[in-house]
């Protein structure tokens, strides 16, 4: 059955476009799609890094060497993807990958030269993100905010069987 244009109903949508401004589970991939978008333009304009690489070479200029499972954790990314992009961030000669000489399972990450020049040409444009970010958000909006954000993660990560006993019991 064909349906037109006009046959819409114009109300409808709008009103459920209403109630899914407030769902909170469609809102956040879009949010982060937007995030990653403005993110990369931006590397690109800093000297071409991809996100992980940025989030990677950051994190090494501030710490210095640390493991995978180090810069995982304050990434709050997968171990596992970490693992399989840190080669190709090696292979660019911006880090160095070497075995911990106290613990051999452990591989200890380290900025290079080349990374830390390339750390430096992106970092401008990374800063002025984030002051305009800060200029949009109060820090009492954005300490509130990353507070939600944390209740929000304690939530997801939570047993979901904890979530069902509530209304099956």
């Amino acid at each position: 059955m064909m349906v037109t244009v006009s046959e819409r109903d114009i109300e409808g949508i709008e009103a459920r476009r209403t109630r899914e401004d407030f769902n909170v589970f469609s809102r956040l991939p879009a949010v982060y799609a937007a995030s990653r978008t403005q993110g990369q333009h931006l590397l690109q304009i800093g000297g071409g890094l991809s996100i992980v690489e940025w989030r990677t070479l950051w994190d090494l200029y501030e710490v210095g060497p640390m493991t995978i499972r180090d810069l995982a954790s304050i990434q709050r990314a997968d171990h596992s993807l970490l693992s399989r992009a840190l080669p190709e961030i090696r292979n660019k000669g911006y880090v160095t990958m070497s075995r911990s000489e106290e613990d051999g399972r452990l591989t200890i990450v380290a900025l290079t030269e080349a990374g830390r020049e390339a750390y430096e040409r992106a970092a401008p444009v990374m800063a002025r993100r984030r002051a305009a970010l800060r200029e949009a958000f109060s820090k009492k909006e954005m300490a509130e905010f990353v507070g939600y954000l944390d209740r929000l993660d304690t939530f997801l990560r939570a047993p979901i069987e904890d979530m069902l006993k509530k209304d099956l019991t």
